[in-house]
């Protein structure tokens, strides 16, 4: 029953891995035998991170760096990646930002720069890899969505908009490449403690609404993704495709 979830000589590349959630879904990967590649802007932190993932996994860690709201630079860093090392078996879609404020206040180029990173990238990066994918007959394309991808709360619309096209960028990838052997499932988060929520997890009455929001009572921790992560790059979900998970604490599933 392991082998289902093992992930030895598997490629995967996962966009916004050199620190937060992405780079605990890459460590989780590399620990279930996946040879990853990091992906970000920052080539110093993204050496650091490797190191860091090589030396608690033992596995072997590469890293690839560039703008995932250039298309040009997209189509480069990927062809690059793909002549070196071949198409990928898995792409993880992580790479995202937030931006809060009154909806009235949104500027035009806010709107642009979240759309381009949450959503656009996700478009280039799952192009990028689908022709690799179909000609193998295999792949796993792994799109982060949120809470937000069905729930929305204020000061967030552009964001939670960018967030539920990511489910429907799934579904709609289902569509086209289910029959070509490629699955392809959106992992939705709930409230996670990471390095760009802690303004909000120091703000006690926030997180006590948080607590009381969900039913497990307290905010996810990182390490919680990585089991889901595995299940849907491996054999395990070869029959699962164009569906949402939301790892939440039970947050989506109350009211």
């Amino acid at each position: 029953m392991t082998n289902l979830f093992d992930l030895t000589g598997r490629l995967a590349i996962v966009t916004g891995s050199s620190r937060g959630i992405g780079l605990t879904l890459a460590t989780g990967l590399a620990a279930a035998g996946a040879h990853v590649i990091l992906h970000a802007r920052d080539a110093a932190a993204l050496t650091a991170a490797a190191d860091s993932v090589a030396a608690e996994t033992g596995a072997q860690v590469d890293f690839v760096a560039f703008d995932l709201t250039d298309p040009s630079a997209v189509k480069a860093g990927m062809s690059s990646l793909i002549e070196q090392y071949g198409c990928p078996d898995i792409l993880v879609n992580n790479a995202g930002m937030q931006l809060r404020g009154p909806f009235a206040d949104f500027t035009i180029d806010q709107w642009n720069r979240l759309l381009a990173v949450n959503l656009t990238s996700a478009f280039l990066m799952a192009q990028t890899v689908a022709s690799g994918m179909v000609a193998r007959g295999s792949g796993k394309i792994i799109n982060i969505g949120s809470i937000q991808s069905s729930l929305a709360r204020p000061s967030i619309t552009p964001y939670s908009a960018t967030k539920g096209g990511m489910v429907m960028l799934t579904k709609g990838l289902c569509a086209d490449f289910a029959s070509s052997g490629i699955q392809t499932n959106a992992l939705a988060p709930g409230y996670f403690e990471t390095e760009l929520t802690s303004a909000l997890v120091q703000d006690e009455t926030f997180s006590a609404w948080v607590r009381g929001r969900t039913p497990a009572g307290r905010w996810g921790n990182v390490e919680d993704l990585v089991g889901t992560c595995v299940f849907l790059a491996s054999s395990a979900s070869d029959f699962v495709n164009g569906q949402v998970i939301y790892v939440d604490g039970g947050m989506s599933a109350v009211v």
